[in-house]
């Protein structure tokens, strides 16, 4: 691996989009929209953002985000805010922003845009647990009814091919692979790619959907779940929603988790099995891209700090390996069906 990734970080001058964001200025920030903080802001495990937990002088918590420079247009950040309060004011259990007096939810200050969400308490879901499961598709459902109701049009939606060549393009142009590596990941992703084209839906399958709905963005307690971080939402089929709820490998498991995730889901919105076809090439897209976002942010301190394995050869050695059996999955495909 080409020393300069171990070095690049630690000897250039900060120009990450978050160096200026010290934690006076993250209270100043929150503060400047009347709100007095009796204590330190508490930083939250979150990379593509800076996200802080902190508590008013009315105890109330809240948890704090601070969008990532450059990447959503506010534009694209009010949608999302948007749809948050037509889940809530639906009665879906989601965190809607806080909105000030002249109604708005995204706000500018220190140099930054921010919002504000109650926190949602609560631990993660069992995806192992049935009746976790059936509240999961019940919830996910719910937010669907709402979503085929409406269109975003200023966030866009999921497009494989193109995710998928943009994936590819920005680790092929790092230094990140040896050439050995690097020839195998060209071959691989090409067969991916070719594979993925015969995977299509028609405009109208695709709805507003919350985009990254894994159990770190779900929390509560017993039965009763919210949803969390819309950050990626977008325009896409029902079942990117579900499928990384189905996490068992044995065929009698996998077809309680998704039994029990469409009985929810069906208690609000019928869903439609022939999407399940789509299961393996969403999860061939979320492999491509997991990495690919690594690349694109390493410049961030917090990447290379979280993720110091991304440079080491034996990393990517997995992720072909990886790679590989994704595409054999590909050919073999209808194991959701079972």
């Amino acid at each position: 691996m080409d020393e300069s990734l171990h070095s690049r970080d630690t000897h250039s001058e900060p120009s990450h989009p978050f160096a200026t964001l010290s934690p006076a200025r993250v209270v100043a920030a929150i503060e400047s929209l009347g709100f007095w903080l009796p204590g330190e802001p508490f930083a939250l495990n979150s990379y593509e953002n800076r996200v802080y937990l902190v508590h008013d002088d009315e105890r109330r918590r809240w948890v704090v985000k601070f969008y990532r420079p450059e990447r959503w247009t506010d534009a694209q950040i009010q949608e999302e805010h948007d749809f948050l309060a037509e889940l809530a004011a639906e009665g879906v259990a989601v965190a809607a922003p806080w909105r000030d007096a002249t109604g708005a939810s995204l706000h500018h200050a220190e140099g930054f845009r921010l919002a504000l969400f109650p926190q949602c308490p609560g631990q993660a879901p069992e995806l192992e647990n049935p009746a976790h499961l059936f509240a999961l598709g019940e919830l996910i459902g719910a937010v669907h009814a709402v979503g085929e109701r409406g269109t975003f049009r200023q966030r866009g939606a999921m497009d494989l091919d193109a995710m998928v060549v943009e994936a590819r393009e920005r680790v092929l142009a790092g230094p990140w692979l040896d050439r050995r590596q690097r020839q195998a990941y060209e071959r691989i992703t090409a067969a991916l790619h070719e594979g993925l084209a015969e995977y299509r839906w028609p405009p109208h399958k695709a709805i507003r959907v919350h985009g990254d709905c894994h159990i770190g963005n779900i929390l509560g307690r017993d039965e009763a779940f919210a949803l969390v971080d819309f950050d990626d939402c977008l325009m896409a089929p029902a079942v990117q929603d579900l499928w990384m709820l189905i996490t068992a490998q044995a065929p009698e498991e996998r077809h309680m988790q998704l039994s029990e995730v469409i009985e929810g889901y069906e208690q609000h919105r019928e869903f439609d099995r022939g999407e399940l076809a789509l299961a393996e090439p969403l999860r061939t897209l979320r492999l491509l891209r997991h990495s690919a976002w690594l690349v694109a942010r390493w410049e961030d301190p917090a990447f290379p700090a979280a993720f110091p394995w991304l440079a080491d050869a034996g990393y990517w050695e997995g992720h072909l390996r990886t790679l590989e059996q994704q595409r054999q999955a590909l050919e073999h495909s209808p194991r959701w069906l079972a």
